[in-house]
């Protein structure tokens, strides 16, 4: 079986829903816009479904210009993106970042509606991976997540209930793997790219909220951690980045250009 690509996902706000992709152009950060937005606390810590699991029904939308947010029970936010508001030093997972303050006007609507003191910053500068000489913007640590379709089915065969994709918040699925294939590849031609796994994903307690309602439970951490524990962690797909900047399009054929070492 030939492996493809059978998703392409982004996620212009931290820890917001996730936009499907049908084609998009893999830039040295990702996926276009990808974690270019973040809110965060008044002392510049970011936040996300970690602390507020209603961040799961945030369902956002960015072109480059306009900002827009759609959530239960309120109206629309609509905004477009400033560069030169305040820049704020921020910390992505204990790491150093800077991001262009968006304003009051959107740090009351997020503050109202999650019922948190935060502000909306979006990213400048430039950070880097710590592994593999990559860059990122809000992310916490690479610019893409890849996930094999067979390893969510082959964890939703251990599972009493199956659990879909949006779970894990992969950027790219492939098909005809096999599952934890992703594991097992160095470098994958994807389409016109190129691209490198550099680091299993740990996993935590955002895999077990429900990102269409908000509610958690125990799965999948409970099941992965009796098989996927790694290096003291729960491992579910690769965090990676780009060797070869191009076209991605879902549909694409994927070639395992290296093995792991």
């Amino acid at each position: 079986m030939t492996a493809i690509l059978t998703e392409l996902n982004a996620y212009p706000l931290k820890s917001g829903g996730g936009t499907a992709l049908r084609t998009a152009e893999l830039t040295a950060r990702g996926l276009p816009y990808d974690r270019e937005f973040m809110l965060v606390a008044p002392s510049g810590r970011f936040l996300s479904q970690r602390d507020l699991a209603g961040m799961a029904l945030l369902r956002p939308s960015y072109d480059g210009e306009v900002l827009t947010v759609d959530a239960p029970g309120t109206s629309r936010f609509v905004h477009k993106a400033v560069d030169d508001g305040e820049v704020l030093d921020v910390s992505v997972q204990r790491h150093e970042a800077r991001g262009v303050d968006q304003g009051d006007e959107a740090a009351a609507w997020f503050s109202a509606l999650l019922d948190a003191d935060c502000r909306l910053v979006r990213f400048t500068g430039r950070r880097a991976t710590s592994r593999g000489g990559g860059e990122v913007m809000f992310a916490d640590g690479y610019p893409l997540l890849v996930i094999s379709a067979e390893s969510l089915a082959d964890l939703n065969g251990r599972l009493d209930e199956p659990l879909p994709m949006n779970r894990f918040r992969p950027s790219l699925v492939i098909e005809g793997l096999g599952a934890y294939a992703e594991d097992a590849v160095r470098l994958l031609r994807v389409g016109g790219t190129v691209i490198e796994m550099v680091k299993a994903c740990a996993r935590c307690v955002i895999t077990t909220t429900d990102q269409e309602t908000g509610e958690r439970g125990r799965e999948p951490l409970r099941t992965l951690a009796s098989y996927r524990t790694i290096d003291r962690g729960i491992r579910f797909g690769q965090n990676a980045v780009p060797r070869e900047l191009g076209t991605l399009t879902v549909g694409d054929e994927v070639e395992v250009l290296e093995p792991a070492g």
